[in-house]
């Protein structure tokens, strides 16, 4: 079946768009992909969400502003598209399937006993209203509920895109949105997959809180600061590092507070050794080393990150295009691919990746 699949980020850039072939087994054709930036509303009523969300108390009923906002994100999905169809001479008739992530304004990781919670903001049925088509969402929930981690998703579709590329195990897939999050594949259907920390996300909410833009392009900043080693010993005290995997994060799971002494630039510089520090810890952790680990997601755009990675880890560090990968394109494929599973009955979540008892079916199908 023909899918497009959506993504939309924690840095609210743009709408991530990707046409995928497959059965949810194998991919059969990879179709276009592109981006369109979110709007400037919609972006402001998500932070708004975001706010809102991060004082929700357990228990309690759901910010009102959460109804309001998943029904912008699905109008911003659909904009997105239409234009993106056009481009690229497809109609929704040619379209057979839509994945919607969904804008993540919340992300809690199951804790004492507790359940987590996580939100993904986007009405599927609004979206199979205005586009005809049948909409698979609401991906995480289901594996939440059964006392998993609801994250990561992706590493069912990054074997896949793997074997799509004839690679072969051992081998990491590192995706640097704002958090950063690994996929080790060490043989046969086997995987283990956490986040290992922040990404882009707190270098953004760097640069934006100190009035610098909304991030650090091309890491300009970093690049001529210092990283300060005494900060990053401190970040990397948060008890998350000495949790065992699977584990998950949420972007504003770490504060900014240790940086406030320092300059912006080498503010920067450690908030990226602190990310590169992360990785390492994850491939310390795994224990298994394998042959190279695959740069995918915003992250990779930073020359910073990309040298951090490449100094700390025993490994080559690739790019996704290394391997002639639409490196901005794979979460948004990724979805795509998760939504014919969904479509078929077949799991998307694991033991090794969320911490589910068992492979676990998720998301839900709304039809127009």
């Amino acid at each position: 079946m023909r899918v497009l699949g959506f993504m939309t980020g924690t840095s609210l850039d743009a709408v991530d768009m990707a046409v995928l072939e497959t059965d949810g087994r194998e991919i059969h054709a990879f179709g276009p992909a592109g981006e369109r930036k979110l709007s400037e509303a919609t972006r402001d009523v998500v932070l708004e969400a975001t706010r809102q969300a991060l004082g929700w108390v357990r228990g309690t009923p759901e910010p009102v502003i959460f109804r309001h906002t998943a029904e912008m994100v699905a109008e911003e999905h659909y904009a997105a598209a239409e234009a993106f169809l056009l481009a690229n001479n497809l109609s929704w008739p040619d379209i057979d399937l839509i994945g919607m992530h969904g804008q993540t304004v919340f992300h809690e990781r199951p804790k004492d006993g507790l359940p987590g919670r996580t939100v993904q903001l986007g009405d599927g049925a609004m979206l199979a209203r205005l586009t005809g088509r049948p909409v698979a969402f609401d991906f995480r929930t289901a594996d939440v509920a059964a006392g998993g981690e609801g994250a990561p998703l992706a590493p069912i579709y990054h074997l896949a895109r793997a074997r799509a590329s004839g690679l072969a195990a051992p081998l990491a897939i590192l995706n640097i949105g704002g958090v950063a999050n690994v996929t080790f594949w060490f043989g046969g259907d086997d995987l283990v997959a956490f986040d290992t920390g922040p990404g882009n996300g707190m270098i953004d909410l760097l640069v934006q809180g100190r009035g610098a833009g909304r991030f650090d392009d091309g890491g300009n900043y970093a690049s001529v600061g210092r990283a300060d080693e005494g900060v990053v010993r401190a970040l990397l005290a948060h008890p998350y590092f000495q949790a065992p995997p699977p584990k998950s994060l949420d972007r504003h799971d770490f504060s900014l507070e240790a940086l406030e002494t320092l300059k912006l630039e080498d503010a920067a510089a450690t908030l990226v050794a602190f990310m590169a520090e992360g990785v390492k810890l994850a491939f310390d952790t795994v224990g298994q080393m394998p042959t190279e680990v695959i740069v995918c997601g915003g992250g990779r755009h930073n020359p910073e990150i990309m040298k951090a990675l490449t100094a700390r880890l025993t490994v080559p560090v690739r790019t996704a295009e290394d391997h002639g990968w639409r490196g901005d394109s794979i979460e948004a494929e990724a979805f795509a691919y998760l939504a014919a599973r969904t479509h078929q009955g077949l799991p998307i979540s694991f033991p090794g990746t969320t911490g589910v008892v068992e492979p676990m079916t998720g998301g839900r199908i709304v039809r127009p």
